[in-house]
């Protein structure tokens, strides 16, 4: 007698989100806290730094740069890395790594101390958003894929929020180390937590050919009720991928949106890191105490953690494109209003326009997250935004170097912001070009659950 065939993927589409996947998506939203924690933290230490250091505000820059420069090595590298040896390995070790250099950079005297430091937790840093996103994307119901991973990428900007309150709370007591120490301390712990009861990704599995009892236990804790047998014969709709997952994203007609896909993030995490590490110091010499700094980087963050809930569930009934076009339409506008000297007299208005800044650039990065994650296959996946991200994190490092230069070369506020509008321009340009990309293809771009 024929076993019966049990369509992994399917199985998993229709699901409905149980507790088990809720654990999943938790941890990985957590991972992504960390990340956003870390990230941010040198951003908003730095006018301590620069005060209790007596240098030179710009620095500071190869300090930001070298931390993003890691992230992008370590985006490229391990991204690749995780679909070959699977979401759960490189997301522990990821974590585990990080929260050790996070502690070491605490304990740094010199420029060049934070430098390397920040460099090499960038590493482990680099391969946390990729695989995370993959893995909850993996274990979601398509229904809801768009908006559960933007729930999960929130927790990296929800991670550049918590950074602000703790900073704010601890500085002026414990000083800007103890930022690192608390810093370190949080992804250690989850590390050791993620190695008791995070769980493989079901897909990959079925790449790696797993045993069909550990792969019948994981879809049973996902659909408790589904029909399973124990002689199921599992089959999956898509087809591993059987060159280097480099080469595979320009084939098959994905080049195209491949290449977009690349230019769009770089130009929005070029803006993106511009503001997050710059606009607490320019704040500041405007005239604003310093807590009052950290404050409008907290609301930078706070807005693209709004921006990223509203947009996630926009997206699942509208789609990606009609979504970032509008957001990007809205970057352009708010950010170039920030430095604008109408606007800088109210600290209100100020606010104002750095909440919307941050919704739509902070907001609108984890929209391009999924949109490869619902692009690429599973075979490709981690791959494939790892390497967005990757080709992003030059922007993100390009970002804080060239905000540092146009400082040093004595920018007023005005134009500082108005160069940051720049980028946006080309974002929304980007997603133009692949909305037409889409029509021409016939709306392709719908390949893994929401356009």
């Amino acid at each position: 007698m024929k076993a019966a065939e049990v369509n992994v993927g399917k199985l998993i589409d229709e699901s409905r989100l149980g507790a088990y996947q809720w654990w999943v998506i938790a941890l990985c939203a957590m991972c992504l806290v960390v990340d956003g924690f870390d990230v941010q933290a040198m951003g908003y230490v730095a006018p301590v730094v620069i005060r209790e250091w007596g240098i030179a505000k710009e620095t500071l820059s190869p300090v930001f740069g070298a931390g993003l420069f890691g992230m992008l090595v370590g985006s490229l590298t391990f991204s690749a890395l995780a679909d070959k040896l699977g979401r759960r390995p490189v997301l522990i070790g990821a974590t585990l790594f990080f929260s050790v250099c996070m502690i070491l950079t605490g304990f740094a005297n010199t420029i060049t101390e934070l430098v390397v430091w920040r460099f090499v937790a960038g590493l482990g840093l680099g391969c946390i958003m990729p695989n995370a996103m993959a893995l909850a994307g993996e274990y979601s119901p398509r229904r809801i894929r768009v908006s559960l991973m933007m729930m999960v990428s929130c927790g990296f900007t929800l991670g550049g929020v918590v950074g602000g309150l703790i900073t704010a709370a601890i500085i002026p007591s414990l000083g800007w180390r103890a930022v690192f120490y608390i810093g370190g301390a949080i992804p250690l712990v989850l590390g050791m937590l993620m190695w008791i009861s995070l769980p493989e990704s079901i897909q990959f599995l079925m790449f790696r050919k797993s045993g069909g009892a550990r792969i019948r236990q994981q879809l049973l804790r996902v659909a408790p009720n589904a029909n399973v047998p124990l002689d199921a014969h599992f089959v999956l709709d898509e087809q591993k991928a059987k060159g280097v997952p480099f080469i595979e994203l320009f084939k098959d007609g994905r080049a195209r949106v491949t290449l977009l896909l690349w230019v769009i993030n770089f130009a929005n995490l070029l803006d993106m890191y511009f503001l997050s590490n710059w606009l607490p110091t320019v704040i500041r010499d405007a005239g604003y105490s310093t807590q009052v700094a950290v404050m409008a980087g907290t609301a930078l963050w706070a807005g693209g953690v709004i921006g990223t809930l509203l947009l996630g569930r926009v997206i699942d009934r509208v789609g990606f494109t009609s979504v970032l076009a509008v957001t990007f339409l809205i970057a352009i506008a708010a950010t170039a209003a920030i430095g604008n000297p109408v606007v800088m007299v109210s600290m209100v208005a100020v606010f104002i326009a750095i909440f919307f800044a941050g919704f739509s650039i902070i907001g609108g990065q984890p929209a391009l997250n999924a949109l490869a994650a619902t692009y690429y296959p599973t075979s490709l996946r981690s791959t494939g935004i790892g390497w967005s991200l990757g080709i992003g994190r030059i922007g993100s490092v390009l970002g804080p170097v060239l905000g540092g230069a146009l400082m040093h070369l004595q920018w007023s506020s005005s134009s500082l912001f108005l160069a940051a509008a720049v980028p946006a321009c080309v974002s929304l340009i980007g997603v133009l070009a692949i909305a037409r990309t889409q029509r021409s293809n016939g709306g392709t771009l719908r390949t893994a659950g929401a356009n």
